[in-house]
């Protein structure tokens, strides 16, 4: 009988055509990189700055799309990219599955990206409202984690909602035909939703709980190529920081990148924190909260320890002298 995993690695092949899954390669090959249509990462393909970070290693990129976070790190998994960017669950939901991740940097909690939205009309007007109602989130998102801290914060259950599980392009359809109460989503798709008349935010990240966003790498991968991945984190800083000093310029290259109407970016980037640091042990303990928060829900079957897939990288080379 095929495994889950060697079937999802057959449909990623699939997916992805002449992009071969391989194991960790030797600094020299090719950087495979998982991105959504948001972010920094989305702005270093536009400027290429990753690009010109590798070039001295002899090492190209190559870029594909991802929809959500989950897909990306099903991906991760199977070999099928090296490195990526999601939200705080996605990496939970990965290892609970004994997806071989290593949690590399992480771009700091911040911002109100991301939204519990209602539709026009809705009689909904606190969290508490939300009891009984059709509420829908893609499964293993940021989103699932917005939903289960708004019903903690309202003081309902799990169970009083009913969850409606939804890639974000389904889900906006859901919510455009009224089928769903209510919403959870990120940018850019909140950006866009909100252009909408009359949609409401019920309400935002920054309300409840402010999301940390993590870059994250194949562990096989990355502990076989620490030069590479120590290269893109510093080039990803960089941008980073051009990111906070510039963003009219930041709009202008994620509409660009990712087609998605410039004023409806300009909202997403102007509530945005672009802010990249090494994992303290502050953010470990709060995805350790995440962690802990789902299995308790029994979202995921068995406690994991977030410790364990934290990358630690080499130490450089002492000076002689």
């Amino acid at each position: 009988m095929l495994s889950r995993r060697n079937l999802l690695a057959g449909a990623l092949a699939a997916a992805l055509p002449g992009q071969a899954i391989q194991p960790a390669r030797a600094e020299g090959g090719t950087f495979r990189i998982g991105y959504q249509k948001n972010g920094i990462l989305v702005v270093a393909k536009q400027q290429g700055a990753i690009e010109q970070a590798l070039k001295p290693l002899g090492v190209s990129v190559r870029w594909t799309e991802f929809s959500f976070g989950p897909p990306v790190l099903e991906a991760l998994g199977v070999g099928a990219i090296d490195f990526g960017q999601t939200g705080a669950p996605p990496p939970v939901f990965a290892q609970a599955a004994g997806n071989t991740l290593l949690y590399v940097a992480a771009q700091d909690a911040g911002g109100s990206g991301e939204a519990i939205l209602v539709p026009p009309g809705s009689p909904l007007t606190t969290l508490a409202d939300l009891k009984g109602r059709r509420v829908a989130f893609a499964k293993g998102s940021s989103a699932h984690y917005l939903v289960v801290r708004a019903l903690e914060k309202a003081g309902l259950a799990y169970a009083d909602i009913e969850p409606v599980t939804l890639a974000p392009a389904d889900a906006a359809a859901a919510f455009a035909r009224g089928a769903v109460d209510a919403w959870a989503i990120w940018d850019p798709y909140f950006a866009i939703a909100e252009r909408q008349p009359g949609i409401r935010i019920l309400a935002s990240a920054a309300e409840i709980e402010k999301p940390t966003n993590f870059f994250l790498g194949n562990r096989d991968f990355t502990q076989a190529n620490a030069a590479v991945v120590q290269a893109v984190v510093s080039a990803l800083g960089d941008v980073a920081v051009w990111c906070e000093a510039h963003r009219p310029e930041v709009a202008a290259l994620l509409s660009k990148g990712t087609g998605v109407p410039l004023d409806a970016t300009r909202r997403a980037v102007d509530r945005s924190v672009y802010v990249i640091a090494p994992l303290s042990e502050t953010v470990v303990a709060g995805q350790q909260r995440v962690a802990d928060r789902f299995q308790a829900l029994g979202l995921i079957a068995n406690p994991i320890r977030v410790r364990d897939a934290v990358w630690t990288p080499p130490a450089p080379p002492a000076s002689k002298g």
